[in-house]
């Protein structure tokens, strides 16, 4: 399988968006120079990132809108649903547990899991709660190979301890807490705290 870069990776759900909103307004094609526009991004990357889809552009009308929007999510992988475990129930977990977007995108959080007994045999929109020592047995029992963790971040290398050691492959971390893990194991951060502190420096810039 091809590698593909990182920077075009996290691009193309942008482009996915544009052609979502083409496909509502009923257009049937459209030019790399319309997304790019569009996406806000420079026609040259765009047509780059396009490549990797193998989708061929028509000299005249340009690229298929719905031939396009299907293989760039074939691309990502999100026509092809994943299970995955989350723990840490608070509120930003009980938040991603019912954010209904993620089975759109290949993504299907099966189970969540926390410590607090006021929790634990719970359903959190519509999602169960277990016992957070109940997480490797689980894992292992359903192959799992996605865990998400929304703890404290004290706690974020413990638990992605444990996740490795259930055979989970890629963690989702949303915890600003950088985590060990062997090299095999794929980690994707999302630093909310990163992006606030841009959000408040620029409104400072601007005041």
């Amino acid at each position: 399988m091809v590698k593909i870069p990182t920077s075009t990776i996290k691009r193309l759900p942008q482009y996915l968006e544009v052609l979502r909103q083409l496909k509502r307004a009923g257009l049937k094609e459209v030019s790399t120079t319309k997304i790019a526009v569009f996406a806000d991004v420079h026609q040259t990357l765009v047509r780059k990132d396009i490549s990797f889809t193998n989708v061929i552009s028509s000299p005249k009308s340009g690229y298929k809108v719905n031939e396009l929007y299907s293989a760039i999510e074939a691309l990502l992988n999100w026509n092809d649903t994943s299970a995955s475990f989350l723990v840490g129930v608070g509120h930003l977990g009980s938040a991603l547990l019912g954010y209904q977007e993620f089975a759109q995108k290949g993504l299907s959080i099966v189970a969540g899991f926390d410590n607090r007994p006021e929790l634990i045999n719970s359903v959190v929109h519509g999602i169960p709660v277990y016992s957070a020592l109940d997480f490797t047995a689980m894992a292992l029992k359903d192959n799992i190979k996605i865990g998400i963790i929304t703890v404290p971040p004290e706690s974020a290398q413990l638990i992605a301890d444990i996740m490795v050691h259930s055979g989970i492959k890629a963690i989702w971390n949303f915890t600003p807490h950088k985590i060990l893990v062997p090299a095999d194991i794929i980690v994707e951060y999302v630093d909310m705290f990163a992006s606030l502190a841009v959000l408040s420096r620029r409104l400072a810039e601007k005041e």
